[in-house]
């Protein structure tokens, strides 16, 4: 009796759990799924009606750890930040770079590369317990260390970022330049050259002075959209041709002369810096000549006369 009693109590159980499960599914169909206040009286509270989620852009999927992990690189992002200061300067650098200006994105990527620091650091550290038998205090130093020195590179790499960018950008500027020239000699104006020199050149004053012509089609004057040009590089000579563009745009020079004009300065300024260079490179070989080469030299030109005296003492 107790074998039945015990079968039919399973039995009923499980009779149980489908009679739920059914009335689940019955309760989930669509038709059971009446919109609530909430639901129905949105679209008249909201000022657009929202695009279908099956015709919107997949949104990118983060994993479980990303997600775990999100909320505390935040956090250390924002100490990161109160520690180092300077989000005006890094704001900065990451336009000079063409990057967005996501202050708190980056202090996220400082502290991304600060932990890979300290996990290369933990590892020199363990290898120094274990193998060296180092002391403890200095192997704290080292990862400690090891972490400043990731978040202080990936700052540095910024700055290299934005440098790299400006000297493509000095590059490119003379040969714009002169396009731009071209084009208003032809009969252009500023915004048809611009937007004729936009779709031939491709590069990265290309995209600046895109930038420029859509601040203009927006509905800014062209001498604003210039001048958040000059705003957003650190170079001299940019800004000069900005400047030279705004005052013949506005007191209506001859746009073509100051455009060669400013291109001219431009090459001459590059030949310049090329010289310079040249220069440095040539008083940086001099230091191998003079350290190596003639000690070696004096060296074979002495050493068969001391030879020679001790032979004949």
């Amino acid at each position: 009796m107790n074998g039945v009693g015990s079968w039919s109590a399973m039995g009923g159980v499980v009779g149980a759990g489908f009679g739920l499960g059914w009335v689940l599914v019955f309760l989930g169909l669509p038709a059971q799924r009446r919109p609530g206040l909430d639901a129905r009286l949105a679209p008249y509270l909201r000022d657009a009606v929202a695009p279908s989620r099956l015709l919107a852009s997949m949104p990118r999927s983060r994993s479980r750890a990303a997600e775990v992990a999100a909320p505390l690189i935040g956090d250390l992002a924002r100490w990161v930040d109160r520690i180092m200061g300077g989000s005006a300067s890094v704001r900065r650098r990451l336009q000079r770079a063409g990057l967005a200006p996501d202050v708190e994105g980056f202090r996220g990527e400082q502290v991304v590369w600060g932990a890979l620091g300290g996990a290369v650091g933990t590892a020199l550290a363990i290898f120094a317990l274990v193998v060296r038998g180092a002391a403890v205090l200095p192997v704290v130093m080292l990862v400690v260390a090891s972490v400043l020195l990731g978040v202080i590179a990936r700052d540095q790499w910024l700055t290299r970022q934005a440098s790299a960018r400006e000297q493509l950008m000095l590059a490119e500027f003379p040969t714009v330049a002169e396009l731009l020239a071209l084009a208003v000699s032809a009969g252009e104006g500023a915004t048809g050259a611009l937007d004729r020199v936009c779709r031939l050149s491709h590069g990265e004053l290309s995209v600046e002075l895109g930038r420029c012509l859509a601040d203009a089609r927006a509905g800014a004057n062209l001498p604003t959209a210039l001048q958040g040009l000059a705003d957003r590089t650190g170079l001299v000579s940019l800004t000069r041709f900005v400047d030279g563009m705004v005052v013949a745009v506005e007191r209506g020079t001859p746009l073509a002369e100051v455009l060669r004009a400013q291109a001219q300065d431009v090459r001459e300024a590059g030949r310049r810096a090329v010289m310079e260079a040249g220069g440095r490179k040539e008083i940086a070989m001099m230091i191998p000549v003079v350290f190596l080469v003639l000690p070696v030299t004096v060296l074979f030109a002495v050493f068969p006369g001391f030879a020679f005296l001790r032979l004949s003492m």
